[in-house]
């Protein structure tokens, strides 16, 4: 039997790779014989439990505990307890799961209503201790920092410590981490990276809650169009679906997700690969957790090849509408109806944002290179056109913000469907270390720019057609001083969201900085801030009666239209009045207080008004 130590050494040294080949499905990590042992000090018995990651919804505690491989005679159970009058107590139990090495717990009535120190503990002398943060329902502004790109290349950054992104972490103190994807940039030892991963984070992943959901390279292949879970014949995943075996990409998912809430529907998809689309909330802010790769459909052999590879098209006169084909899928149908339940409840919430692995757009026109000029890339939520559409549709009915990675390039987008600016703003984070250089460099000035904004802002089309505004973007620099983080545009955004005023802004911070120190500069054209109403910006129709309500503040108001009883829009109103825009003439119902209360009343047959006519309606309670 081999020693714990001797598996470490295998674990603890992503670079050799020899020793990582176990981890490959997250094996095991039986250490094989024949391997050159290495002059590395002995690992003591003690070093078990590597990270964990947690969050709290609805009262529950998920929390997922990650393990260094065990020894054979070393038990299988990991228990989570939590300091009770100055003594630890144990509030659960779980069995580990050797692929991965990974154990999750679930403990129902957490009270969330103050701080709780945990510890992962295992055996007799094994801990990981942290703090399971009180849910901060009564602070006026929660802060998200997020993340992606975690490159592992030296010549991207890779190698350089991030200690100055856990330090300035912990000066900004957010509510919530974001790690919107790519965590691991290996696609063989999913499992190794991920440890390095959780050491490099971890001293503030232990102690705020954390969502991290996996993209493309995390489950071992270049680009990702997930195709409901079929096999991919190609690690390129151009013909859709995944090309690792499915173990992989479950290990790769469990390690990631099963510490998020529970799936919205948990029916796995092809070959037995979950789902874990869900709902958080947060501070008073209501996150939708999205799989944007896991549904879509792949480009090969369903529209043209127009450049070197089936989803780059280089040609730039071609017609957008030929690749928008039907039966091309972008969320599917399950996460559109999660989205669509998800708009519209606003219980315990006053502001809503959609976490995703990737932007509503085509949003580089550079890729690689200066000169390698991409008119469209099909590896962006800006394809297929119609999906794209459909989901920002169902995502503006909840005046719902965007917080995404995956692209290289940290941009500040107002989204249009039928006009620009009609849908919602995204915000688009730079790589941690940037793998592959992308630029947003446009042939023509952008039109209706706000003074004293760049000629690569202002409202465009972007490749496949899409209306867009730049808000913002961070391309990259020259290397002038060899800087492999700043050239690269590296870095890593915050959004923080203000309930007493419903204001948002973004926030985009290069890396090696002090985010406190007032010399330190954000990405030339941050920050941006807009208001919460903006993130449904399509002009008005008509208008309702305005409603004046008594006995609450703040209410929840929701708009249906009686032509086809669908859901207008949701939204938590600021104060006791509104005026509810409409996008049509015709006759309303409108819901107005507490959803799953008794107050919550409904008023039928409104009749909608022109700008110009007023009306009141009175609701008390």
């Amino acid at each position: 039997m081999k020693t714990r130590s001797h598996i470490l050494r295998c674990a603890l040294l992503p670079a050799l790779a020899l020793c990582l080949a176990a981890a490959a499905f997250g094996a095991q990590a039986k250490a094989k014989k024949g391997r050159a042992l290495l002059a590395i000090p002995e690992v003591s018995r003690d070093k078990v439990i590597c990270f964990a990651l947690y969050t709290v919804n609805n009262n529950v505690l998920k929390l997922t505990a990650q393990l260094y491989p065990l020894d054979e005679t070393d038990d299988r159970t990991v228990r989570l307890e939590t300091r009770q009058g100055g003594k630890w107590k144990q509030v659960a139990r779980a069995k580990v799961i050797e692929r991965g090495w990974t154990a999750t717990f679930r403990v129902e009535n957490w009270d969330a209503s103050r701080n709780i120190e945990y510890r992962v503990a295992h055996g007799k002398a094994a801990y990981y201790t942290g703090t399971v943060l009180e849910d901060p329902v009564d602070k006026e502004t929660i802060a998200v920092a997020v993340f992606t790109g975690n490159s592992i290349y030296p010549g991207h950054g890779g190698d350089i410590p991030k200690t100055d992104i856990v330090e300035n972490i912990k000066r900004i103190k957010p509510d919530l981490l974001f790690f919107s994807g790519d965590q691991v940039y290996d696609h063989k030892q999913h499992y190794a990276y991920w440890l390095k991963f959780g050491r490099d984070f971890g001293p503030i992943i232990r102690n705020i809650p954390t969502v991290t959901i996996p993209d493309d390279h995390d489950v071992g292949q270049a680009n990702l169009w997930g195709a409901g879970g079929k096999k991919s014949n190609t690690g390129a995943g151009h013909d859709g679906g995944y090309f690792k075996p499915p173990e992989y990409v479950k290990e790769a998912e469990r390690a990631q997700t099963s510490h998020l809430p529970d799936p919205y529907d948990p029916t796995p998809v092809l070959r037995g690969i979950g789902v874990y689309y869900t709902a958080m909330t947060l501070g008073r802010i209501s996150f939708a957790i999205i799989e944007d790769r896991k549904f879509k459909s792949g480009p090969q052999g369903l529209v043209p090849k127009m450049g070197p590879r089936p989803d780059h098209i280089r040609d730039p006169n071609y017609d957008p509408k030929t690749v928008d084909v039907p039966g091309a899928k972008l969320l599917g149908e399950r996460q559109l109806k999660f989205l669509r339940h998800w708009a519209a409840d606003w219980r315990d919430a006053d502001m809503k944002a959609v976490l995703s692995q990737t932007v509503f757009a085509g949003a580089a026109t550079t890729h690689g290179g200066r000169n390698n000029r991409l008119h469209a890339d099909m590896d962006s939520n800006g394809w297929p056109q119609t999906g794209r559409n459909k989901a920002l549709a169902e995502i503006r009915k909840a005046f719902a913000v965007m917080l995404c990675g995956d692209q290289h390039l940290a941009t500040v987008i107002h989204h249009g469907i039928d006009d620009w600016n009609d849908a919602g703003y995204s915000l688009c984070v730079p790589s941690i270390a940037n793998l592959y250089l992308r630029w947003w460099v446009p042939l023509e000035p952008g039109k209706n720019r706000a003074p004293g904004m760049p000629e690569h802002c202002g409202e465009f089309r972007d490749g496949f057609g899409n209306k867009i505004t730049m808000l913002a973007c961070a391309n990259p620099g020259r290397r002038e001083n060899h800087d492999r983080l700043t050239t690269r545009a590296a870095g890593f955004g915050v959004a923080r969201f203000n309930r007493k005023t419903r204001k948002i802004t973004f926030e985009c911070w290069p890396r090696n900085a002090d985010v406190t120190d007032p010399k330190t500069k954000q990405y030339p054209g941050w920050p941006v801030t807009f208001d919460q109403q903006d993130n449904y910006g399509r002009k008005a129709a008509a208008y309702l009666p305005t409603i004046e309500v008594a006995g609450m503040t703040d209410p929840v108001v929701q708009v249906i239209d009686e032509a086809d009883s669908q859901i207008v829009y949701t939204l938590r109103i600021r104060g006791k009045t509104c005026r509810p825009k409409v996008f049509k003439k015709g006759v309303y119902t409108v819901k107005v207080g507490e959803q799953g209360t008794d107050k919550w009343k409904t008023l039928t047959g409104i009749e909608a008004l022109d700008a110009g006519d007023r009306k009141t309606l009175k609701v008390d309670f």
